[in-house]
């Protein structure tokens, strides 16, 4: 999120795509509902299915899954064709908006009506509405990432944005909304298979920075991996861990996968379930560490080998945690664990202990900086308050080092001292944005509200776009033009991240011989923050000031490029706009690609598949479908569907149907009719669990905790795909067929 709820109030046109706040995050939805009182904000919803969202919409367009890109085209095809985009944002901050130009010519509003489905004259009005009302801001959820496509998804939608100079400015950039609470944090921390926390690759540079950091021997480190290359290499993702099993395909692994450690992830939020499924049951060993039963227990078939931990809630808990606008908040602790339940560090010190590198766990939490290094300073820690600092201190690439656990606690004890709309404190918090955005770069930095902004000092949350690809290609500058200098900078226009061996060039200054001994060697590395004290002093952010890359020479696409859903109702089109090829070793695994496309699956599957989520529930709903409150809102497994479809296929409201998908999966659920979704597709909510295609699971729960609401999971019969860059799953543009059950 480049901006933050807050700011929507600032915009004077809000487009949305494959997201219903309204519903996913309608605390966040106020914002845009002020804008529209506050400023006439114009409401744009773009979505295949008529939502809550939708209502409230000044102009809605029903598109269909999966066509985001073709539909961005068609607007930036009419917004450089009528001169309504900003050619002078373009020329000093974008690079290769060239190559953009020329594909957006091939998309005129008659084309874009055959792909998308949108009527040509509604393209043309929402690209003319929205260009000409500035600042305009774009958001998107899910229904934009979870495509095969995903990767380009999110990266055409700020392309729209740079087109028409949104980026940096109050009021407008990408406002992508997260779905829980702490996934941005969650994130941050990379607790994901690719990267170290921070974002930090898994070069060997890196694992060294981290082991000096946690004052551990990198031998040692190293030596915690089967081979030095695992240390280097992609793990498996939470999209397909369960191929690292199952070994139905080639996997680029030593060993297949024989326990599973399940903490803090509703394993039904999962595509292909009947996979996950198989291969929970072909599990050595399943541990489940939740407040509640996770469903991971419930739908294998294993009859041992499977343990539950109690863990504690968050209200059992203190620390910090991340928005979605990238601000942290501190959270104290309200009662203690109940019973024999535990929290979730407190299991992991345990299990560190077992295992025999507890006090390498630990260490990092009672280190300091001193001359530039990181060094033991305290035989104990303090839980969470040692944490944080150990974070603040190491965490330099998206500029936490402002987030000590001082200022977090008072940001909580204050909260009422700060401005909704632009987060800026009062009183004694005057001088700081609420929650300290990020990047915080030192610990009196006031936090970035809005990311790339250049119109406001650096000191006060002022950047450019990061130069973290070199500063030219093929003879072109990647460096941002004279005009895009950062307000009070003393370094004109663009300028390179900052290291040890430029930074004197750079910003016109003179190094002691000391400053130059504990200087780090670059300013994701240096522990004694000089490079961010004099990148400060001078009014410029650390990591440069470049261009941001409409064109991106190492990604498979170079620019976004419209690719059909691995199963599209439109085969027609597969030909002209074909997927990629498959791809090997992908996170360890093959992912397939052409091979699935390559055939018609819309013959057999002609109905298109949706999913989304109930204002009731989050992500795989174990909480909420635990409470006999919400649950009783809405507590059985349903499938939104057209009366015009439902007649055809024999089916009356409140039927039970099969929903059969293309991997020969089903589910049985309740027909619910509505006209919120065209007669060309059905929705899905993604919440529920306790039965799998057809057969009831509930006796698999332990006693006395069955949920208030069970049903059939959604993702049994999303179909097949992932993302060509991140793996992330096609659940938003996928077929089946549907019978009375």
């Amino acid at each position: 999120m480049t901006n933050h709820l807050g700011d929507i109030q600032n915009s004077k046109a809000i487009i949305i795509f494959g997201a219903n706040p309204a519903v996913n995050h309608p605390v966040g939805f106020k914002h845009i509902l002020k804008a529209k009182e506050r400023n006439n904000a114009l409401l744009i919803v773009i979505d295949p299915r008529y939502t809550k969202t939708a209502a409230k919409a000044d102009i809605y367009a029903k598109i269909r899954p999966g066509t985001d890109i073709p539909f961005m085209y068609g607007m930036l095809h009419l917004i450089f064709k009528h001169g309504w985009h900003d050619p002078d944002y373009i020329k000093n901050r974008v690079f290769g908006m060239d190559h953009v130009i020329e594909e957006a010519k091939k998309w005129t509003p008659e084309k874009v009506e055959d792909v998308t489905g949108v009527p040509a004259s509604l393209v043309y009005k929402i690209a003319r509405a929205y260009a000409t009302s500035k600042p305009g801001t774009l958001l998107w959820a899910m229904g934009l990432t979870q495509h095969s496509i995903g990767s380009s998804n999110t990266r055409m939608a700020p392309i729209l944005q740079l087109a028409l100079g949104n980026m940096g400015k109050f009021g407008g950039g990408c406002n992508i909304l997260r779905g829980h609470d702490n996934v941005q944090g969650a994130t941050d921390m990379c607790c994901l298979s690719h990267t170290l926390p921070g974002y930090y690759g898994l070069s060997e540079g890196s694992w060294k920075y981290f082991a000096h950091n946690w004052g551990v021997d990198f031998d040692w480190l190293q030596k915690r991996f089967a081979a030095k290359k695992w240390m280097h290499t992609k793990g498996f993702t939470l999209a397909k861990w369960w191929q690292g099993v199952l070994q139905e395909e080639k996997t680029y692994s030593d060993a297949p996968i024989r326990a599973l450690w399940v903490q803090g992830n509703g394993i039904t939020s999962i595509s292909q379930q009947a996979k996950v499924q198989q291969a929970l049951d072909k599990l050595d060993l399943l541990v489940i560490a939740e407040p509640f039963a996770n469903e991971a227990a419930v739908i294998t078939n294993k009859k041992d080998g499977v343990y539950i931990l109690p863990t504690a809630s968050q209200f059992e808990c203190e620390g910090s945690v991340t928005a979605t606008n990238r601000t942290a908040q501190w959270r104290s602790k309200v009662v203690d664990p109940l019973y024999e339940s535990k929290t979730d560090e407190e299991i992991m010190f345990i299990f560190a202990k077992k295992f025999g590198f507890y006090d390498e766990f630990v260490r990092g939490m009672m280190m300091g900086v001193k001359n530039g290094k990181a060094v033991k300073v305290k035989d104990t820690f303090k839980w969470p308050e040692d944490a944080t600092s150990e974070i603040a201190r190491i965490i330099k690439t998206i500029g936490l080092t402002g987030w000590t656990p001082e200022r977090l606690k008072k940001h909580q004890q204050n909260w009422h001292m700060f401005d909704e709309v632009t987060l800026k404190g009062i009183g004694p918090m005057k001088g700081e944005y609420y929650g300290l955005p990020w990047p915080c770069w030192t610990e009196t930095h006031s936090g970035s509200p809005v990311l790339y902004n250049i119109d406001i000092p650096v000191n006060e949350g002022g950047m450019g776009f990061r130069a973290r690809f070199g500063t030219e290609y093929k003879g072109e500058s990647l460096l941002a033009g004279p005009r895009a200098t950062i307000k009070g900078a003393k370094v004109r226009g663009g300028y390179p991240e900052l290291t040890k061996d430029n930074i004197e060039k750079v910003l016109g200054i003179k190094l002691s011989p000391k400053e130059k001994e504990i200087m780090g060697k670059n300013w994701k590395v240096d522990l004694s923050g000089l490079i961010a004290k004099y990148a400060l002093e001078a009014g410029v952010a650390p990591y440069g000031n470049a261009k941001a890359r409409a064109y991106v020479w190492t990604f498979p696409d170079k620019i976004p490029l419209h690719r059909e859903p691995l199963h599209t109702p439109r085969f027609d089109l597969a030909k002209k706009y074909p997927t990629y090829p498959d791809k090997k070793n992908q996170y360890r695994v093959d992912t397939k690609f052409a091979s699935i496309q390559k055939t018609d699956w819309s013959k057999e599957f002609p109905i298109i598949l949706t999913t989304g989520r109930l204002v009731m529930y989050s992500g795989a709903g174990i909480i909420e479908r635990n409470s006999k409150y919400l649950a009783a809102l809405q507590p059985e497994m349903f499938a939104d569907i057209n009366p015009e479809l439902a007649y055809k296929h024999g089916i009356s409201d409140g039927d039970m149907i099969w929903v059969h998908a293309p991997e020969g999966t089903k589910i049985k659920v309740k027909a619910r009719f509505t006209y919120s979704v065209a007669p060309d597709r059905i929705f899905l909510p993604f919440h529920y669990a306790g039965f799998m295609q057809g057969e009831d699971l509930r006796g698999n729960y332990p006693e006395g905790l069955v949920p208030y609401a069970t049903g059939e999971a959604a993702n049994t019969v999303t179909n097949y795909g992932y993302d060509i860059v991140t793996q992330i799953p096609e659940t938003k543009a996928g077929l089946v067929r549907i019978e009375k059950a």
